[in-house]
C-alpha cells in the first residue's frame, strides 16, 4: 500500500516541478532519499538509562532499531575516549520514510511548542534540509508517560536535488510549513 505523502508526490508534485524547473524527463525531478534521525548524548554518555531511554525514544518514534554512534577519535576537552557511544541514529528510506515524513507535517509540526513555521534558510548547497527539535514531546508516537526523558532531536530530509532552491520547490510543494520572508 502506497503512503498518502507518496501518491501527492507522484501525483501532483512532480508535474509542477516538472513544469516549474522545465525539466524534460521525469527522472529529473528531485525526489527524497532518506531521512536521519540523530539524537547526540552530550554529557550524559556515561548515563546507561539516559542511553537507554533515548534509543527506545527513538525506536518508537521510528518504528525502527536505532544504531549508536561511536566517538572516531578522542577529545579530551569534552571528556570524550575514541570508540565510546556520543549518539543515536536511525535512517528511514521508502514507504517507512515517507510515513513519517506524512506524520511529521500533519501531525508534530502543529504540537510544536510556539511554532511559526521552519526556516526557510536551512538548506545546504544540495537542498537536503535540516530541522531541530528541542524536545521529543512533539511526536504523537511520545505518550504522557514521557514527560521523564526529554531530550532535543535532529531531523535531516536528503534530497536529490541539485541546488536548495530545488529541494525548497521539492519540500513546499509536499507541505512543509515554511515561514515567508519579510
Amino acid at each position: 500500500m502506497e503512503s498518502a505523502l507518496y501518491t501527492q508526490y507522484k501525483e501532483t508534485v512532480v508535474p509542477k516541478l516538472k513544469e516549474q524547473f522545465g525539466f524534460t524527463n521525469v527522472m529529473q525531478v528531485p525526489a527524497l532519499e532518506k531521512v536521519s534521525l540523530n539524537v547526540g548524548f552530550g554529557r550524559k554518555t556515561k548515563d546507561k538509562q539516559y542511553i537507554d531511554g533515548v534509543v527506545k525514544t527513538l525506536e518508537k518514534i521510528s518504528g525502527q532499531k536505532p544504531m549508536l554512534n561511536k566517538a572516531t577519535k578522542s577529545i579530551s576537552n569534552f571528556k570524550i575516549r575514541e570508540g565510546q557511544e556520543i549518539g543515536a541514529s536511525v535512517t528511514l528510506r521508502g514507504s517507512q520514510m515517507y510515513e513519517f515524513l506524512y506524520k511529521m507535517i500533519h501531525l508534530t509540526f502543529p504540537r510544536v511548542r510556539d511554532f511559526r513555521g521552519l526556516n526557510p534558510k536551512s538548506f545546504d548547497t544540495k537542498g537536503n534540509y535540516t530541522v531541530g527539535f528541542k524536545e521529543n514531546l512533539a511526536f504523537p508516537e511520545m505518550g504522557v508517560d514521557a514527560q521523564d526523558l526529554i531530550h532535543g532531536m535532529e531531523v535531516t530530509v536528503t534530497t536529490t536535488a541539485n541546488n536548495a532552491e530545488e529541494g525548497r520547490a521539492l519540500l513546499t510543494e509536499l507541505g512543509f510549513p515554511f515561514r515567508k520572508n519579510k
